[in-house]
């Protein structure tokens, strides 16, 4: 069940989140929160349902089989063919009559040069590598839908604590109010001022309500299940400012270096086809005219084949030299993206302490003595609106931060390839 740890950790200040924690016990019955005796899901199941219900997997596991394939097709060696003429078949003359004709049957065989097997083969080699890290990419960009899906499902939990516990000070505020105007100290609009005040706090907690439904809904649907889980409120509430993770290679980078191979693959196919490859022929000529028969052999060789293929292997070179220069920019961005998220995640830890420590205690004691003071009649029904609002608008503004950063932290997660061990094993798993 959802507490008010998250709202005012300073004891000295908690005398006035007594409606609070009413707003928690209503959190436990009320249809935004999970059935009683519901699981606790964490980030870490989570993740792990999410990654086995990935719906790539099958696509993935499809191209997979088809990488193989083209391995196999790789190492097929060029068919033999058999060839059959007739020569002197008519003609004029002496040669006008059929029996004159040469038939020839014969079998030849091509012969590759220059290692083009071996050179088909390690390009399909690396293309299946290529196949199997874009599905680890997509299935790590998978893993951080469900990261982000998650924070989004509970700070809208949280969203739902601050809502209830607006209403909870709107109402009590309304009956101070109308106990003023009763007492004639207050006119009478000031009582329906109050009524909309506490209307508008009605419909915002409604709303967050259904907001807690649709996140959960929307969490439960990355692996087709219910969402008859409860969440774990306090993962969301206690985080820790990041620190730079070590350097170290992610699929993404991998994958580049990865169509770097390809394309050197590429390469060597290239220049092995500047080979050319000669073709021996034997067969057996059946002279018409005798009935005799001779044993025939020959061959062919390509010419030029070097020269006609020179702009294929200078296209093939330049698509290697534009794979490194890929891959070194793709490590200096990624450096930059990790430094720039690992200071945006320390500075949203830094505001959210910062408004817990400071700011909600604070104004929290301001609702406090300007309560007491309206009581006295010292001040006016609207300075108590205003202390309230300035409370709740500073527990907003730490769900907010709080949401940021777990959101940053799913995008420093995906970048760093913190989650890749879990994508791995469920991929092992799958096939």
């Amino acid at each position: 069940m959802p507490t008010i740890t998250g709202l005012c950790r300073l004891p000295r200040y908690c005398s006035r989140l007594a409606p609070v924690a009413l707003t928690a016990s209503l959190l436990a019955t009320s249809g935004a929160t999970a059935q009683v005796g519901a699981s606790s899901l964490s980030l870490t199941e989570a993740l792990a349902r999410g990654a086995a219900h990935d719906p790539t997997r099958p696509a993935d596991t499809a191209r997979m089989v088809a990488g193989e394939a083209a391995i196999r097709q790789a190492g097929v060696r060029p068919g033999p063919s058999l060839a059959f003429e007739v020569e002197n078949f008519a003609g004029t003359g002496p040669y006008s009559l059929l029996d004159r004709n040469e038939t020839t049957l014969s079998y030849g065989r091509p012969f590759e040069r220059g290692g083009k097997r071996e050179a088909r083969t390690d390009r399909a080699r690396a293309e299946l590598q290529v196949a199997r890290l874009r599905g680890e990419v997509r299935r790590l960009d998978f893993i951080r839908d469900v990261q982000v899906t998650y924070a989004d499902a509970l700070a809208a939990e949280a969203e739902l604590l601050v809502a209830e516990a607006r209403l909870i000070s709107a109402q009590r505020s309304q009956r101070d109010i109308l106990r003023r105007v009763r007492s004639a100290r207050d006119p009478l609009f000031a009582g329906s001022r109050a009524e909309a005040l506490t209307a508008q706090a009605e419909i915002t907690r409604d709303r967050a309500r259904e907001a807690v439904l649709t996140g959960r809904a929307a969490l439960a649907a990355l692996w087709g299940g219910s969402a008859d889980f409860a969440l774990k409120l306090d993962d969301f509430f206690t985080i820790q400012a990041p620190t730079a993770p070590p350097a170290a290679d992610t699929p993404d980078l991998a994958l580049l270096e990865a169509e770097r191979d390809v394309a050197m693959a590429a390469v060597r196919v290239e220049q092995s086809r500047g080979v050319p490859d000669p073709t021996l022929r034997a067969g057996v000529r059946y002279f018409g005219e005798g009935s005799e028969v001779a044993l025939v052999i020959g061959g062919s060789i390509p010419l030029g084949a070097r020269g006609a293929n020179r702009a294929n292997v200078d296209r093939a070179q330049a698509e290697r030299e534009a794979a490194e220069q890929e891959i070194a920019a793709a490590r200096v961005v990624r450096e930059r993206e990790i430094v720039r998220l690992t200071a945006r995640l320390r500075a949203r830890a830094t505001e959210a302490e910062r408004i817990r420590a400071d700011v909600i205690p604070h104004a929290i004691r301001t609702v406090e003595q300007v309560s007491a003071g309206f009581n006295r009649g010292g001040f006016e029904y609207l300075d108590v609106t205003e202390a309230e609002r300035a409370l709740a608008d500073a527990r907003e503004r730490r769900v907010d931060a709080l949401r940021d950063f777990h959101t940053g932290q799913a995008d420093l997660d995906r970048l760093t390839g913190k989650h890749r061990p879990l994508v791995a094993t469920n991929s092992a798993e799958a096939r």
